[in-house]
């Protein structure tokens, strides 16, 4: 008797488990981003002052993850190349570094002011240091890849350099990868693009 009441005991067991396993809460997705737009953020610039995006509405805006390591760090001559052929036409790039891949960003801000100015002569706006990627992603790279809040756009960074292209309302309109140079004929032709809309 005990046999058959141990065999009628593991098999409850495993039943509700099973059970369980059916009708237990499937894991939770990202939230949907409470702002309806990247000019609601407030960031703090490289020198840790507060900036308050709303500052480039009606301009064109490229957001970009950089790093000083990088292989793809040499785009920072690039990038300030169109910022100087197109910020007199609207248009303005705003750098965020990040160290999420391959600690590729480890210095600290002063530390990375002074390489981009000092090597690249980068004059566009540079921001303190967030993480784009992963659990302590900064609500604004969780804006730009959220299916939600970007739907034609989202997607994780895939690493340093990855570009999105806000238009003048303030809307995410392209996404380039780190492989698109910013003087490429893809990247240039968005931006004139943008720039030319009303």
């Amino acid at each position: 008797m005990r046999i058959i009441a141990g065999i009628i005991l593991i098999l409850a067991i495993g039943a509700g488990v099973y059970i369980s396993g059916i009708f237990s809460t499937p894991a939770k997705m990202a939230a949907a981003p409470k702002e309806k737009s990247v000019l609601e953020f407030t960031m703090k610039d490289i020198d840790g002052k507060d900036v308050k995006l709303s500052k480039y509405k009606g301009n064109v805006i490229m957001f970009v993850n950089t790093a000083s390591k990088c292989g793809y760090t040499p785009q920072y001559e690039g990038l300030e190349k169109i910022y100087e052929k197109y910020k007199d036409k609207g248009f303005v790039i705003l750098g965020f570094p990040a160290n999420n891949f391959g600690a590729q960003e480890p210095g600290t801000e002063s530390e990375i002011k002074e390489f981009c100015t000092l090597k690249y002569h980068v004059s566009f706006p540079m921001f303190s240091k967030i993480s784009v990627k992963g659990d302590d992603q900064h609500p604004l790279y969780g804006f730009l890849t959220n299916k939600e809040s970007d739907p034609d756009f989202a997607g994780d960074i895939t690493w340093n350099f990855n570009k999105f292209l806000v238009d003048k309302s303030g809307k995410v309109v392209a996404r380039f990868s780190s492989k698109d140079t910013p003087e490429s004929d893809a990247v240039t032709g968005a931006i004139e693009k943008y720039l030319a809309a009303k």
